[in-house]
């Protein structure tokens, strides 16, 4: 496969650009940055909440704040196995190129500092909240099932989560007046997305040094691995819409009937699919990436795609 970017280059922007953008979590949470819990935190177009017509209106801010919560702890589960893989990937790499051991050492710093950020932000907003979400997990556990896989597949599903982050803050959060939305949340979503920005051209430097080193079987075994993966990530999705609703339960005091448990269930179940799955798959970069990297496979891309688009 040949690569469309100047790796040397693409390392030493990257490292350019953290050093720009670089920020402490003391600056962006805690102290007399506040959570207002009078407002929403996610945008409608990734919670979904407003066609829930069993709920009233302060019930489907409750529930968008739970989202938020788990929004940010399903992106800290994921740092989580980011982090390792990163390292790993340095360790083969060595040090012949130093530029690029220095980008992708800074990378794991990065997403080291986002799993503090998420962890912070989870003891913030179960301070005003008044009670904790339950998350899916445990998360190291998770982490290592993620991490068994192959390490293309791995690196794969890393890229497209990091897509993914590009498209929420850009096409739902960045301009968005409209919703009102907390601006604390929108802050921290605003400087993740910062450092996340170069982390897209890393994992593609990633993936293409793999693919050039694999054998073409050993390439069919990541992508395999990959799709797997993103039914692996599925599951525990759907468990955490579960999570989620029993968190709404208990903090508003609520029996749901079954018919109220089937209608909040089934739109926030195609709305975890779609805001975690179905944005990131569709992404133009991720496609092109992907493209590359097994052409024969884009059918089935498209195909998988469909099935988490709303």
């Amino acid at each position: 496969m040949t690569a469309i970017i100047s790796n040397n280059q693409s390392y030493k922007q990257s490292l350019d650009r953290a050093a720009k953008v670089n920020w402490r979590i003391e600056d962006i949470i805690g102290g007399d940055k506040r959570l207002d819990f009078t407002r929403r935190f996610m945008p409608e177009a990734l919670a979904q909440v407003n066609e829930i017509s069993c709920l009233n209106d302060m019930e489907k801010i409750i529930l968008n704040q739970i989202r938020g919560n788990s929004y940010l702890h399903l992106f800290g589960l994921v740092e989580e196995f980011i982090v390792p893989c990163v390292i790993n990937h340095v360790k083969t790499t060595g040090l012949e190129n130093i530029t690029a051991t220095q980008a992708l050492l800074h990378f794991a710093e990065e997403e080291s500092k986002h799993i503090r950020l998420f962890r912070r932000f989870s003891e913030e907003f179960e301070l005003g909240f008044g009670r904790r979400c339950e998350g899916i997990g445990p998360v190291q556990d998770i982490a290592n099932a993620v991490l068994e896989h192959h390490p293309l597949g791995v690196v794969m599903i890393i890229l497209y989560i990091e897509w993914m982050t590009q498209y929420h803050y850009l096409a739902s959060i960045r301009d968005n007046f409209r919703e009102s939305l907390d601006p604390q949340f929108c802050s921290l979503l605003r400087n993740h997305w910062l450092e996340e920005a170069q982390h897209t051209t890393l994992d593609t430097l990633i993936v293409e040094q793999l693919v050039q080193e694999l054998e073409p079987s050993e390439v069919e075994a990541g992508v395999e691995d990959f799709f797997k993966l993103i039914e692996f990530l599925n599951g525990g999705l759907m468990m955490q819409v579960q999570l989620d609703l029993e968190s709404l339960a208990r903090t508003i005091d609520r029996s749901f009937t079954e018919a109220e448990r089937q209608e909040i269930q089934s739109i926030q179940a195609a709305s975890y699919r779609w805001t975690f799955i179905g944005s990131g798959l569709s992404h133009p970069q991720f496609i092109a990436t992907f493209k590359r990297v097994c052409p024969a496979q884009q059918m089935r891309l498209l195909e998988v795609t469909g099935i988490y688009s709303r």
